[in-house]
């Protein structure tokens, strides 16, 4: 299997270039021809300047505007950035060492770049702010819940850390906050079958053979609201957000479940009551065992 090459362009603001691969064949003389076609998104004048301005490379460096299409080659470019809101929460490293960084994600901030959300991320600003451009996630927690995310140093050893999640060897414990109900008999272990369809913002319960579960308990409670603890033995999108919502008592703060609701990329004024407060594991470079706490804590409690 041949070898992909590696990028001719450094990142840019903590961000890799975007590469594509070329068809095999076509009928298009120039690269800025395919480009209009294979980018419909980006307006044709735009490609135009971009390659005026060399900012889209080939293996050899850059490319101008008369540049030829050729089949099966790779080509790379910075993609212009979307404006974004300042998330006004800082991400907190609870742990780093020369393989790993643990990182207390806060609420409203995304883990990787995607769709709106680019510089304003988990991993960009830490590949800032601790001078590592190889940092990569080894798995991913949602946009609106806060707590601990594991980034992998270097590229090595990324397989081996995203297997842990993959293959479910790691302990995750989640905190939340949602309504009190004595009528609840907790603990209790919750399943369900949840499915996740593209283009749907909302995962939602369907009947057939369970493929999600979660341990609830009841910490403690105080006017009105309870303080949960949630393991997750499975890892479905919304998986405890739905759960606590099927159990008649959702998340405070939940905008999805039970119902949608329409909130601004720029509202920070209620996040979602949900922590992932721990994560356990066996190391599978150093074979120790590991445990990290997240450091921080839900103001509907607190």
């Amino acid at each position: 299997m041949r070898r992909k090459p590696s990028s001719p362009l450094p990142q840019r603001n903590g961000l890799d270039a975007a590469r594509l691969k070329l068809p095999p064949e076509g009928s298009w003389l120039l690269l800025r021809e395919h480009l209009v076609e294979r980018l419909p998104r980006v307006a044709p004048a735009r490609i135009e300047e971009m390659l005026l301005e060399e900012r889209i490379w080939g293996v050899s460096g850059p490319l101008g505007i008369d540049a030829p299409f050729i089949p099966d080659s790779y080509i790379w470019f910075h993609r212009d950035l979307p404006v974004e809101v300042p998330v006004p929460f800082e991400v907190g490293v609870v742990y780093q060492d020369d393989d790993i960084v643990v990182a207390d994600k806060p609420h409203f901030l995304a883990t990787i770049p995607r769709g709106q959300h680019i510089m304003q991320t988990a991993l960009v600003k830490l590949r800032d702010s601790l001078g590592l451009p190889d940092l990569s996630p080894a798995h991913r927690l949602d946009r609106v819940t806060a707590g601990l995310v594991m980034f992998v140093v270097r590229r090595e050893l990324r397989g081996k850390y995203q297997t842990l999640f993959r293959d479910r060897l790691v302990s995750k414990e989640y905190e939340a906050i949602a309504p009190y109900s004595p009528s609840l008999s907790l603990p209790c272990v919750v399943r369900s079958r949840i499915i996740k369809e593209r283009g749907i913002i909302t995962a939602f319960e369907v009947d057939g053979p369970p493929n999600a579960e979660t341990h609830v308990s009841l910490v403690e409670h105080r006017n009105g609201l309870g303080r949960y603890h949630l393991k997750p033995l499975t890892g479905r999108t919304h998986q405890l957000r739905l759960h606590m919502s099927g159990l008649g008592v959702p998340i405070v703060n939940d905008d999805f479940y039970p119902i949608l609701q329409e909130r601004p990329l720029d509202d920070f004024s209620s996040p979602l009551q949900l922590l992932a407060r721990t994560l356990s594991f066996v190391d599978p470079v150093s074979g120790v065992d590991r445990s990290f706490t997240s450091r921080l804590s839900l103001s509907a409690w607190s």
